[in-house]
């Protein structure tokens, strides 16, 4: 055998072997990623918020269901879903079960592509290319999971200005529909927060900058997305290949500052495709957030989160 096709048979059984690990462990490597964010206002006591999303939930993903569900022992103080929760037409009773035991929590959500119309089989190269498509998949119950979130004590932000009481502190809320879609009318929610409160928080599925620039623009605290899945292919020293939006690959998961005030956290999701099971050094995760005041001196607010990432479970 030739050096090249010892290099080519190289090559072939290095990626067979990512693409088995990245199938078989890694996309089921249920993971908790932390991270401390000063966005709140000065004299405000630290918030605990729980970011969930892209759940991409099926009857038969039990592992997942049982790890979302024991997270209800972190106690935070609001549990945020920005979307993506279905992948099935019978996933509305998994989803619920899943959510469940963190429901008599404090709660907000956005809905997703993924809530709207069930997952199809696509060509790669167009998510490789950023190519977006119109969504073909059957309609999904997204009105029957809704309800099952409202009735239970959550609040759908979609198109709506909010205000909560959290654990004692004052929150405006205001969410978009998924900008993926086109869905989104930032008119509806606009024009800056009154009052005083100490966190005005955004929410979205899809971290389009359109929508972050007018969240921005109002004076939010913080825009909480997912959608991304981190790249969900990532490559190790580079990070994300694609973010299947039009933020850069180094926002694709984590917490980074959007301008001068506002802060965004993307999350990587615990999810993916049925047609597209695999993560490669980006496992599924949850985050939980701890938000403290920030400094009052500019520089010092614009200092880096710390943040963590530990298996949990």
């Amino acid at each position: 055998m030739n050096s090249w096709a010892r290099l080519a048979l190289g090559a072939t059984t290095t990626g067979a072997a990512a693409i088995a690990y990245g199938a078989g462990v890694e996309r089921r490597r249920w993971t908790l990623r932390e991270a401390t964010l000063p966005v709140l206002a000065p004299g405000t006591r630290p918030l605990r918020i729980l970011h969930i999303s892209d759940l991409h939930l099926t009857p038969t993903q039990h592992s997942k269901q049982r790890w979302v569900a024991d997270l209800a022992g972190l106690e935070p103080d609001l549990v945020v879903n920005t979307g993506d929760n279905l992948a099935h037409p019978r996933s509305v009773p998994t989803v619920v079960a899943a959510l469940g035991p963190l429901m008599h929590l404090p709660g907000l959500f956005v809905f997703g592509s993924n809530d709207y119309f069930g997952p199809t089989p696509k060509n790669p190269t167009r998510y490789l290319t950023g190519r977006r498509s119109a969504p073909d998949g059957e309609p999904l119950p997204w009105r029957d999971l809704r309800a099952a979130l409202v009735e239970r004590g959550w609040h759908d932000a979609t198109h709506a200005r909010l205000t909560l009481d959290v654990a004692g502190v004052s929150l405006a809320a205001a969410g978009v529909d998924d900008p993926h879609l086109g869905l989104d009318r930032y008119d509806r929610v606009a024009g800056p927060v009154g009052g005083e409160h100490g966190l005005r928080l955004g929410l979205t599925h899809s971290p389009e900058p359109r929508v972050l620039d007018a969240f921005a623009a109002d004076g939010y605290d913080l825009v909480m997305a997912g959608h991304t899945h981190g790249g969900q292919l990532r490559v190790p020293g580079v990070g994300a290949v694609v973010t299947n939006c039009g933020i850069d690959r180094s926002r694709a998961r984590g917490a980074s500052r959007w301008g001068v005030h506002t802060w965004l956290h993307v999350s990587a999701g615990l999810g993916t495709s049925p047609w597209a099971p695999v993560r490669f050094a980006c496992p599924p995760e949850a985050s939980l957030l701890t938000l403290v005041p920030r400094p009052e001196q500019a520089k010092a607010a614009a200092a880096a989160p710390a943040s963590a990432a530990a298996d949990v479970g």
